[in-house]
């Protein structure tokens, strides 16, 4: 069976591992910068932008895949998998109007409003800065919430800024959407809207855009330094539970969290159309229940290298089932296991990231850890490895305790040198502990 895949970050590495646990699969991959495990898996690369549709079209109509898999956000808001699907070639990835849920973050927050569905917040969005933006953030703080400014577009996980973390206050917050409109930061157009307190945690779900079959639930940690400090990244890693939920997450929350994707699948079906691909929800965990923070049209990642380590299935025939919208039919079923994985960044990033520097990674001495290796932003060259400016390789520990993984994850990373950093104590129980602390304080404070 022949598989396009598009995108060549860990994400994608984690997708194509997935595909290849399956003997009869044929990968054919097209990605930006050639990265060194997914062009290993592949019979070809093609090294184009992702974005690109006539390069898109070229490759598939070389190759005749039997199915695309579709992996960052990009191609999905140019409208790839319309293309594919024009093509005759069926598609695990959103078309462009349903992928909306994650490029127009003013989409989603109107279809939660149209649709009323739970677990929606207080929000506004604006075309232009000017007194009414300023009066609706003056609004919240007078209701004595702080806010959130998010550029409508994407921006690579790292545009939104938050009152209380990358925001000394509202005033600060006027000044950075003045500052988006100004820089056309995300597409040029905000949204601001209530700050919500409590813990992060995502949920995934592969669609058919009727059925649902939910992940384990996921933490992944968004600060660059240690005990969430710093500022946002797109991920520097994240951790699973052997029980596939999370240590501060009751049945009823994870119920409740299902429930709002479920309703969201339902709504976008009647306003654009089915949905088809991998659903991410990003929630905050409040004391009144899960909330929706964003959606993402894809996996997430670090969260893909969670999951898919240790799914059970076929993850083909996972594939085949979103296609074809046959979702129903089969049980998708998880190891009872605890994932770590660990991000190796460069030096600076998020804002200020060295580049085109190598990176040297022991392939056999991270092999006898028992972590899973996983390349990132890398370019390989001339048979060298150079950072691109991103999250460069990601490293998984899998094992029956976090504690476990944790450790397996954390010995991997000795072996990748360079101008780099990581967080050491994503996985730690310590962390964990603090997030259960706080959801437990949040309750009895209600």
């Amino acid at each position: 069976m022949k598989i396009l895949l598009i995108g060549g970050g860990a994400r994608e590495s984690a997708i194509a591992h997935a595909l290849k646990k399956n003997a009869d699969v044929k990968l054919y991959t097209l990605m930006n910068n050639k990265n060194p495990g997914i062009a290993r898996l592949s019979e070809k690369i093609s090294l184009n932008k992702e974005t690109d549709l006539d390069a898109v079209k070229a490759f598939a109509e070389e190759v005749k895949p039997d199915m695309a898999v579709i992996g960052p956000e990009a191609p999905l808001g140019a409208g790839v998998a319309d293309l594919l699907w024009d093509m005759g070639i069926p598609t695990v990835g959103p078309k462009k109007l349903p992928a909306q849920i994650e490029t127009s973050k003013e989409f989603m927050r109107n279809l939660f409003k149209k649709y009323n569905i739970k677990g929606s917040l207080q929000y506004k969005a604006f075309e232009e800065y000017g007194e009414e933006l300023e009066a609706f953030i003056d609004e919240m703080t007078n209701q004595g919430k702080d806010v959130v400014v998010k550029p409508v577009g994407l921006t690579g996980g790292k545009g939104v800024k938050v009152v209380g973390e990358q925001l000394k206050d509202n005033e600060e917050a006027k000044q950075y959407a003045k500052e988006v409109f100004e820089k056309n930061i995300g597409g040029g157009k905000v949204i601001i809207e209530e700050r919500l307190i409590g813990v992060e945690f995502t949920l995934h779900g592969f669609v058919d855009g009727d059925t649902i079959k939910f992940t384990p639930a996921v933490q992944d940690h968004p600060h660059a330094y240690e005990n969430d400090e710093g500022p946002i990244t797109g991920g520097m890693g994240s951790y699973s539970c052997p029980d596939l939920s999370l240590p501060f997450l009751t049945e009823n929350d994870l119920k409740d969290a299902k429930e709002i994707m479920e309703d969201t699948v339902k709504a976008l079906k009647k306003e654009v159309g089915d949905y088809q691909g991998f659903l991410y929800g990003q929630f905050m965990l409040t004391a009144d229940g899960p909330k929706i923070i964003e959606y993402n049209a894809r996996f997430g990642d670090p969260e893909a290298m969670n999951i898919l380590a240790i799914l059970k299935n076929d993850f083909v025939e996972v594939c085949e089932a979103i296609a074809n919208k046959k979702l129903k039919d089969i049980d998708v079923k998880f190891e009872n296991k605890a994932t770590v994985c660990k991000y190796v960044v460069p030096n600076g990033y998020p804002t200020n990231p060295v580049r085109n520097k190598e990176i040297f990674v022991d392939e056999e001495k991270i092999k006898e850890t028992g972590a899973i290796l996983h390349y990132a932003s890398v370019n390989e060259v001339d048979g060298k490895l150079y950072m691109t400016g991103s999250r460069s390789v990601a490293v998984v520990g899998v094992a029956d305790t976090i504690e476990e993984a944790e450790k397996i994850a954390e010995s991997a990373i000795q072996y990748i040198k360079g101008d780099v950093f990581h967080r050491s104590d994503v996985g730690k129980l310590d962390l964990i502990k603090k997030r259960i602390e706080r959801m437990k304080e949040l309750r009895e404070n209600k």
